[in-house]
Order: structure tokens, then C-alpha cells, then sequence
């Protein structure tokens, strides 16, 4: 897998409109985890979320979730297939009110890696072995320093990947 012109090739693509111009290359990977409702998993509605095709007239139970748009540059289904968002060469809306090391909007520098799965659930072996993939991919091409969690850059706000996400299965 390479990255070309900020899209993984060989994955699929769907292109969501909800993300802007960056002005700077990504120093930062953030991973999270979502899946809709919490804990369930295969029913589409996470990329759907991804690009705006999901209404609180249509999903009322999800209205809590649709009152800012989001968005990801990857998403990493529990089968470890990848679908691919928003270009890494722009900036998608994943993390909100973010920090890291003293610095604000980590959505200007950092590209955002959803897993679909919860806290309070282990990750597959297929997702690590695509998100190492993708973080290899990355690193080729951007001068990634860090990788974190969403819990790392809003603590108190936010709390995935969560405590079974096995920090010791990625790479570096």
C-alpha cells in the first residue's frame, strides 16, 4: 500500500464532504473508535455518518451524533477493510476540541484513523495488521512524529480507542 497524492491506493474510497484545506503537512496520527449504536458493528452507519447521509428524521435514536458534521481519513471495519474518507493531503473532522504537546486544533496537523469497535471491546488481529498498513503508508510520505488516541489529545472529553486497544500491536 502507498499513498498517492494523499489517497491510499489498492482501498476503497468514498469522498466526504465534510472536511477542509490543511495548510501543513500532518505531524500527528490520531486513532479512535465508533461504531453505531455503541457496540454495533457491520451496519454501514458509521460511513454513512462519514458522509452526511444519516437525519435525526431518519435515525432519531442517533440525533446526539449528527449535531456537528465528522468525519475521518480512514476507517478500519472489524474485518480490517479500509475505506478511505478524506485525502491526508486535507484535513477532516475528527477530533473537535483537541490538544497536543502545548499545541491546539489537532485536526490542522493530524490525520484521524477511526476503528470501528468501543471501549469496552478488543480490536481484531485484522485491524491492527491494516492499521500498521496504513501507518507505514503514512510515515513513507509525511513526517509523522506521533501516534496517539483520542483520549490523548481531549482527556476528559474523550476515551477511545479505550483501554483494550493494544498500543504494544502498533508500530512506531
Amino acid at each position: 500500500m502507498e499513498l498517492i497524492n494523499g489517497w491510499l491506493d489498492g482501498i476503497k474510497h468514498q469522498y466526504s464532504p465534510n472536511y477542509d484545506a490543511r495548510d501543513e503537512r500532518p505531524t500527528l496520527v490520531v486513532i479512535h473508535c465508533a461504531s453505531l449504536p455503541l457496540g454495533e458493528f457491520g451496519n454501514g452507519l458509521m460511513e454513512k455518518l462519514f458522509m452526511d447521509e444519516i437525519t435525526a428524521k431518519t435515525h432519531p435514536e442517533l440525533a446526539h451524533w449528527l449535531a456537528g458534521r465528522v468525519s475521518a481519513h480512514v476507517w478500519i471495519d472489524r474485518q480490517g477493510e479500509l475505506t478511505q474518507f478524506v485525502s491526508c493531503d486535507d484535513k477532516a473532522w475528527h477530533a473537535g476540541r483537541s490538544s497536543f504537546n502545548g499545541r491546539e486544533a489537532c485536526n490542522d496537523f493530524s490525520i484521524g484513523i477511526e476503528l470501528e469497535g468501543c471501549d469496552h471491546l478488543p480490536y481484531t488481529d485484522a485491524q491492527y495488521v491494516s492499521l500498521n498498513a496504513v501507518l507505514k503508508a503514512l510515515k513513507a510520505v509525511y513526517p509523522i512524529k506521533a501516534v496517539v488516541g483520542h483520549e490523548h489529545i481531549a482527556p476528559g472529553r474523550k476515551t477511545d480507542p479505550g483501554p483494550l486497544f493494544d498500543w504494544s500491536r502498533v508500530i512506531k
